[in-house]
């Protein structure tokens, strides 16, 4: 019994560094570094201006394009600086001929009939690119005015080799669980925010994201997660991968929780391919920081915790079984029922959903347990190699 113990409190303790405590302790080791050194100047200079190409891979997205359109050429920054790039292959919707119209206005539009996945899209559209900074958005999402200066702006510094934007979700009353996505997202930019003020932000929001157009490598035809592959290969180069959150992306929530189960299980194959194609990362003798910022932020959420939190309730139910479920004198009585008490609220999420009934406080739970179920699935998606690296994208919110 007392090994059962022993890996309970491991995994435990896993569990609270990966989702509160890897949180906790970059806040102290930001706090620490600001003491030695001051924190980074983040003041947009307008007179930087280089050229840049906005790159759009889509696929059907007719109903997105005009506003896309007016939304880059609304963007602040010199238009005569900005090339919007489409690559629109496999699109049978009518996107490559709605685009064309704006042809007159520069907007570029590369097109094949067939279809071979957003990177292979990518891999064919960066011949198109001469700017020395591609910016990559998706067709369904809004920048902010701001986003391309705010972005352009910290290459500046030429230790610089990518900067994400952050990812935003409209926020509206008759969201559903999935509208819980919003939350997790702006504890995600707080942990970006001080990644990158340590050292470097962990992989790139596909959402908008830059590069220098230099530092891209064509990638494997099969990657499910380009923007993690193309940003975490550029920081193995030596460069660094910046945040700022006022450069953002903004969408709908997922339409409803089945289908932002799965987008996430199609995340989370990708996370488990990234993981070994950038196995060397994991030399922190090599690459230092950026080693233990990879294994904290990102591995871990893909491995151990969602592992953890089977494991532990599996091992808490039988050291309680042992002890007994209802001991005062027992820690493990009362960590056995607050984990019920969770998976209820997480089940009672799921059946306020399916009736349309909003008790946000209750869709938390029910969200977080979809997050790891997902990682279950995805591993399965990813060991069967029955992942496609086709677009599959998830039906929006209205």
């Amino acid at each position: 019994m007392l090994t059962l113990k022993i890996i309970f409190w491991i995994f435990l303790f896993i569990i609270f560094y990966t989702y509160v405590g890897y949180g906790i302790l970059l806040y102290f080791l930001v706090r620490l570094k600001r003491v030695f050194k001051r924190k980074p100047n983040r003041k947009v200079e307008e007179n930087y201006e280089p050229e840049v190409t906005l790159f759009v891979a889509a696929y059907n997205e007719k109903d997105y394009v005009d506003e896309k359109v007016a939304n880059s050429f609304s963007l602040e920054y010199p238009q005569e600086k900005v090339t919007q790039v489409w690559i629109t292959d496999g699109s049978n919707d009518g996107t490559p001929e709605l685009l064309r119209k704006y042809a007159d206005k520069g907007v570029q539009v590369y097109h094949e009939d067939a279809r071979g996945g957003k990177i292979g899209a990518m891999n064919r559209g960066m011949a198109f690119v001469s700017s020395p900074i591609v910016i990559f958005s998706d067709g369904n999402t809004n920048l902010g005015h701001e986003s391309i200066r705010r972005i352009v702006n910290l290459f500046k510094d030429p230790k610089v080799g990518c900067v994400s934007g952050e990812k935003r979700i409209y926020q509206k009353d008759k969201d559903s669980a999935a509208g819980t996505e919003g939350i997790y997202w702006k504890y995600e930019s707080t942990l970006k925010k001080w990644d990158a003020e340590l050292y470097s932000v962990v992989g790139a929001a596909g959402e908008l994201f830059a590069i220098r157009t230099e530092l891209f490598e064509h990638v494997e035809k099969d990657t499910l997660l380009d923007d993690m592959i193309i940003s975490l290969r550029v920081a193995m180069k030596g460069f660094t991968i910046q945040y700022d959150p006022e450069a953002y992306a903004i969408e709908t929530a997922s339409a409803n929780v089945k289908e932002e189960l799965k987008r996430k299980v199609r995340i989370s194959a990708g996370g488990f391919q990234s993981i070994v194609r950038l196995l060397p990362i994991f030399n922190i003798f090599k690459y230092g920081l950026l080693s233990f910022q990879f294994i904290s932020h990102r591995v871990l959420r893909w491995t151990l915790a969602p592992l953890g939190l089977l494991l532990i309730l599996i091992l808490n139910g039988i050291i309680s079984y042992n002890e007994g479920f209802i001991n005062p004198e027992s820690l493990f009585a009362y960590f056995f029922w607050g984990q019920v008490l969770f998976y209820v609220a997480a089940l009672s999420g799921w059946f306020l959903e399916n009736h349309q009934i909003k008790i946000k406080i209750l869709f938390v739970p029910y969200y977080f347990f979809i997050m790891n179920l997902s990682v279950f699935m995805g591993l399965k998606r990813y060991i069967m190699g029955n992942q496609s690296v086709k677009w599959e994208r998830a039906k929006r919110g209205n």
